[in-house]
């Protein structure tokens, strides 16, 4: 996607800052940036507060995903779906701890919020033809509801490239080319010709429309501004910014939106609300700011000891913002040639599953070992493997960073602290049902949704192939987390509740610094950043018109007209 340069500057000094605004949003991440955006659509004055050096949180560092079911551009390119069907699917998809009222909130608000995406700022989304990760559940569908962002050239405006965040490690690829690649390296030549042309794919791409489209509204953004201290008053919000070197500058707002991503790069909170610890990929700013001053402030919380997982690859070296980091390790465990095993040598789960449940098995307990199934677990594949297919952005035929080899499985078994006769006979009973192109233990590649991430060349099963072609190989797994899915309790205008149920009045919070709506539940691809952008919207939405009626402004000239086409129970009249 090209586009023209926005009139107001990209960033705003701490210090040049406007004093008095309508609405503060802390982050600027998807969440944020869609809550500041659709808040200046109902002609409030707002501010954007990053505390990173660099914008767009987790969502600029990550896949840009967005996960929402029944959405019109699914339909408009052909995919089957339906409102009935998306209610029954999430019903299912989260045990039916999500309540009616709040499912359906969730299927109807997500849609509206594609439709002001689509048909009101510069984001451009295109249906994945992904399947939902539990196709055999109700409602299930094969395509449509994960929503790719298209390629954006952020070179056309002078500063952008450097403002928002690097991707952490994904390509210069939209997630419908990596989808097709079939485990293999992406071109060369297409990765250099984006990098020359200053193009964003993925996560940056989503930020840089949320951003351009923000700055074409008038919002003021500035990053190296983490947000210290909050102090309500009776109808309003002093915001303290820290400017380093002992200097504050205090805002004062009729609302705050906190957006300031999760906790998990806080030990500490970690420690205190994680069933064990994870390896995060994230943004390293995530250290638990918003929920911190939430909690100040007496908010409730929920979901607390819930994650985003994913399985890691940790390459040694492998820096994010000064941090150590790593990367997805999911396509690496779908594809053929290799399995994943635990510290006693045996396969503990079916490694096609989708990235997020393969993780909580990791974490969860061996009933004979009393400990972790998969903390820590190891990545075993051949030569074939290797010689086939990148591990964590490794040339194929070239050893991985941090990959320990050995000519014979008890040998790499020994390398590995592994029991040795226990590594030999769990390969030798996955080469044989592998050779049937049957995981008779796990059912590895027997539905749809585990055979999407496999190779295609290979039959009769894209993700199983044995393992006979010497030297043999192992890379370290870890459980990790692309965030935190525990925060700030809030309703379906994102505004923040007490324990007793009560409305922080102005107040209000999206993305990982909110509980998330699932309760710990990942039913499809982009289901960290759907109910970020939606809980995003109606954060922005609600704060907006709650600060133009407090001005007495015109009316939001971008009303809900879809609403009414998706249901009339969900939508609430807006509070006085």
């Amino acid at each position: 996607m090209t586009t023209t340069a926005p009139t107001t500057p990209i960033l705003t000094p701490v210090g040049d800052l406007p004093t008095d605004v309508d609405v503060v949003v802390v982050g600027s991440g998807a969440a944020g940036l869609t809550a500041a955006t659709r808040a200046a659509d109902a002609g409030a004055r707002v501010v954007v507060l990053e505390k990173a050096a660099q914008l767009g949180g987790t969502t600029a560092a990550g896949g840009g995903v967005l996960w929402a079911p029944a959405n019109r551009l699914g339909a408009a390119a052909g995919y089957a779906d339906s409102r009935e069907d998306a209610l029954a699917y999430l019903t299912a998809a989260t045990g039916g701890t999500m309540a009616p009222e709040d499912v359906a909130w969730y299927v109807d608000r997500s849609g509206v919020a594609v439709d002001w995406l689509a048909e009101h700022t510069r984001v451009r989304l295109t249906p994945l033809a992904r399947p939902d990760y539990r196709l055999g559940w109700p409602g299930a569908t094969r395509g449509g509801r994960s929503l790719d962002n298209e390629a954006f050239d952020v070179g056309a405006v002078p500063g952008l490239p450097e403002t928002i965040r690097p991707s952490s490690y994904f390509p210069l690829l939209t997630m419908a080319e990596r989808d097709a690649l079939n485990g293999a390296a992406p071109d060369p030549a297409l990765l250099s010709r984006r990098t020359d042309d200053g193009v964003r794919t993925m996560g940056g791409a989503l930020v840089a429309g949320l951003l351009v489209s923000a700055l074409d509204r008038g919002v003021a953004v500035a990053a190296g501004a983490p947000v210290t201290g909050l102090e309500p008053h009776d109808d309003s919000w002093t915001v303290t910014v820290s400017g380093g070197a002992g200097t504050d500058t205090r805002i004062s707002a009729r609302a705050v939106v906190l957006a300031s991503g999760g906790f998990e790069w806080s030990e500490e909170l970690q420690r205190a609300f994680l069933p064990h610890p994870v390896t995060p990929i994230s943004a390293p700013s995530n250290e638990g700011d918003g929920l911190r001053l939430g909690l100040e402030l007496g908010a409730a919380v929920a979901a607390m000891t819930t994650f985003w997982g994913v399985p890691v690859i940790t390459p040694p070296g492998h820096v994010y913002d000064g941090r150590p980091s790593g990367r997805m390790g999911n396509v690496e465990m779908t594809l053929p040639g290799s399995m994943t095993v635990g510290a006693d040598g045996r396969r503990f789960v079916d490694e096609a599953l989708n990235y997020h449940d393969v993780s909580h098995v990791m974490g969860a307990v061996d009933e004979h070992r009393l400990v972790p199934k998969g903390l820590p677990a190891w990545l075993i594949v051949d030569t074939r493997y290797l010689d086939t297919y990148p591990i964590a952005g490794s040339t194929p035929g070239s050893p991985a960073d941090g990959m320990v080899s050995a000519p014979t499985v008890e040998q790499l078994a020994m390398r590995i602290a592994v029991d040795a006769d226990a590594l030999a006979d769990e390969v030798a009973r996955f080469n044989a049902d592998a050779a049937d192109g049957i995981d008779r233990v796990f059912g590895r590649g027997s539905t749809a949704e585990d055979r999407f991430l496999g190779d295609a060349n290979v039959t009769p099963n894209p993700c199983l192939r044995p393992l006979t072609e010497a030297p043999f190989h192992a890379v370290p797994l870890h459980c990790g987390a692309l965030g935190t899915s525990g925060g700030l309790a809030t309703d379906h205008h994102a505004r923040v509740l007490r324990f007793d149920g009560s409305v922080i009045d102005g107040l209000y919070a999206a993305g990982n610094v909110s509980a998330t709506p699932f309760g710990g539940a990942y039913p499809g691809g982009g289901s960290t950043l759907g109910p970020a952008v939606t809980r995003g919207f109606a954060a922005g939405e609600h704060a907006g018109r709650l600060a133009a009626a407090h001005a007495g402004a015109q009316p939001d000239p971008h009303p809900d007209d879809a609403a009414a086409t998706r249901t009339a129970t969900v939508f609430q009249e807006f509070p006085a």
